[in-house]
């Protein structure tokens, strides 16, 4: 909810009827408190949907509009002229901006600086085949180590992937992780396993292109749409051996700790419904957001939940 003078706030919900009922009451309120005395409109709220409970950074399907510009005060204008008439009346302007010119042109390259380890090589943010093909593997070293930490301690966590992970601590394990610290997920400061599943799950929402990627999305969709459930899932099996392998393998070892995080339900009190909704905006996104945001959400789900419950058959045994 974006305020007139300018406060947002995000409601978050697992479920999503209840997320919506939030909205709507919420909207009736603002309709109602939007117009003023006699009937003028005194500003109106602005409401958001996105499309992932923890993905804030990508764009919704409808741009922002402009702000109206401030108008500047006379006080501001004349501080300004003041200070643009002494930077064009300095008589040392050129000579600043030689200097500019001689260090700019002489600055190292971007592969200069990484050879010498000034700049590192990122891990989050990085496209799926760049990182797999910079670690010289097909399945992201952060990712196994994150999936082989969570089934050594956290399979009986309750809400295990669902609940949120202290952000702060996250952000400090994605930091050291970027700069390719010596990581050692069993250390006392990862002690909450939640901080490791927020990782991981921001690890996959940070991706440039998702884990399923763009180019698959609508033949995904149009494959959860299949009725007839065998024809569905082989669908869903040639798709899936289609992908790059970085993709193909990296899904099939997520899928299989997650089918491993459903046989602990009773403990974690974790569902394919919920896993889904937790994983269905993390893994899978359109490239642009057209056409009814909570109707892709609801394909996303789908998705996800049934290549989960068919996971042995879509990708074989896992292997040991």
């Amino acid at each position: 909810i974006t305020t007139p003078n300018g406060h947002e706030f995000l409601l978050q919900a697992d479920h999503f009827p209840t997320i919506c009922k939030w909205h709507d009451a919420i909207k009736k309120a603002v309709d109602s408190l939007s117009s003023g005395a006699g009937g003028q409109s005194c500003g109106r709220a602005a409401l958001h949907r996105s499309n992932s409970t923890e993905c804030l950074s990508r764009p919704t399907c409808e741009p922002s509009k402009p702000k109206p510009k401030e108008a500047k005060s006379e006080h501001r204008r004349s501080i300004m002229f003041k200070l643009n008439y002494s930077a064009s009346d300095s008589a040392d302007k050129n000579g600043v901006k030689n200097r500019l010119k001689k260090f700019i042109s002489r600055r190292p390259s971007m592969k200069t600086l990484q050879e010498k380890g000034l700049i590192k090589d990122r891990v989050f943010g990085c496209h799926m085949l760049t990182l797999c093909d910079r670690e010289r593997t097909t399945v992201p070293r952060f990712v196994k180590l994150c999936v082989e930490e969570v089934e050594k301690r956290g399979l009986d966590a309750d809400g295990i992937y669902r609940v949120s992970g202290n952000l702060a601590v996250i952000q400090k394990l994605r930091f050291l992780v970027d700069q390719e610290e010596e990581l050692d997920l069993g250390d006392s400061q990862w002690e909450d396993i939640h901080v490791i599943t927020g990782a991981l799950k921001m690890f996959f929402r940070e991706l440039p292109e998702p884990l399923f990627p763009f180019r698959f999305f609508d033949s995904f969709v149009e494959a959860i749409k299949i009725k007839e459930p065998t024809q569905k899932i082989q669908a869903f099996k040639k798709l899936i051996h289609q992908l790059p392998k970085p993709n193909h393998n990296t899904m099939k070892v997520l899928f299989h700790h997650l089918r491993r995080v459903l046989m602990n339900s009773q403990q974690n009190l974790m569902s394919t419904q919920g896993i889904s909704i937790v994983f269905g905006p993390t893994l899978m996104w359109p490239e642009f957001e057209s056409g009814n945001m909570e109707v892709n959400m609801v394909y996303q789900n789908q998705i996800v939940e049934s290549i989960l419950i068919e996971c042995v058959e879509i990708f074989g045994p896992e292997s040991k």
